[in-house]
């Protein structure tokens, strides 16, 4: 890590620090009810709704429900495709570095590994969490139920936060030290089900990070430090002799802002996924 910074701390966190008020902004929706009768949010980020109005459905806990054999509302149809939409646009795992609480719990995990200098780790293959994702819509196929939701992370979290944690630390707590002393980002990396569905979501969103300006690169490497994913920007920035486009296209990643926040050479933004076809034909 450099020791003298050309930006000052706020522009090296500013990401960091949105996405904490974001996600516990999100939280704080839900729990005004339970904890203080405002009921602003209803439900959880499973299926919930906005000021009694406005409904809101996970598509993912909707495809589960589905296999299932339940019967969907054409409000919880809308519901689930204006979640759908949404994350088609601002990038499928955005639900992950922005939305999801135990994105709170795994980052904890990495800060406290790194500074203690665990480096050495077990990494599960990525396609783990796809084969998991799998089963679990034919477990609910077999049971007639949410499967996933029996042990979501998630939602046990949120509802221990509501009527008492219990058996939601020993979840949380289990996610924790899988990330610090087992696998590195193992848990949202390799193998939640939710992160990968979230993952196909987001092979086709419109909003991306940009390498755009690479040709500034010092190679520093702070950027792939603090990267979650850190292999989707390897082809952006190493594949410019290729003629590799300087977006990242994968859905893996999370538009965190992470290598925005500590790149110094601002190699980094959020643009579409056409910037480079749309500066390309400007220059035509």
């Amino acid at each position: 890590m450099p020791a003298n910074f050309k930006r000052n701390w706020f522009l090296r966190q500013r990401y960091l620090i949105f996405r904490r008020l974001a996600q516990f902004s999100l939280l704080a929706l839900f729990l005004t009810g339970p904890w203080y009768g405002y009921w602003i949010l209803k439900g959880n980020l499973a299926s919930s709704i906005f000021l009694d109005l406005i409904v809101f459905t996970d598509p993912y806990i909707y495809l589960q429900s589905i296999s299932g054999g339940h019967q969907m509302g054409t409000v919880a149809s809308i519901g689930a495709a204006t979640i759908l939409v949404f994350y088609m646009v601002i990038g499928g795992r955005a639900y992950c570095s922005w939305v999801c609480p135990i994105n709170v719990v795994t980052d904890a995990a990495f800060w406290l590994r790194t500074r203690l200098g665990l480096n050495l780790s077990w990494q599960p293959k990525k396609n783990i969490r796809y084969w998991l994702l799998i089963m679990t819509l034919v477990v609910s196929a077999l049971t007639s139920s949410i499967a996933w939701e029996v042990v979501n992370p998630i939602t046990m979290l949120q509802r221990g936060l509501v009527f008492g944690m219990g058996i939601a630390w020993a979840i949380v707590l289990a996610v924790f030290l899988f990330d610090l002393i087992v696998s590195r980002r193992g848990w949202c990396s390799h193998l939640c089900p939710v992160g990968a569905f979230y993952g196909l979501v987001g092979k086709f969103s419109l909003i991306r990070v940009s390498a755009i300006k690479r040709q500034a690169c010092t190679d520093c490497g702070d950027c792939f430090r603090v990267c979650p994913e850190p292999q989707v920007i390897t082809l952006p920035l190493l594949g410019e002799e290729n003629g590799a486009s300087p977006i990242v296209i994968s859905g893996d990643c999370t538009n965190c802002g992470r290598c925005i926040d500590v790149c110094d050479e601002n190699v980094f933004h959020f643009a579409t996924r056409f910037e480079d076809k749309l500066k390309a034909d400007a220059g035509a």
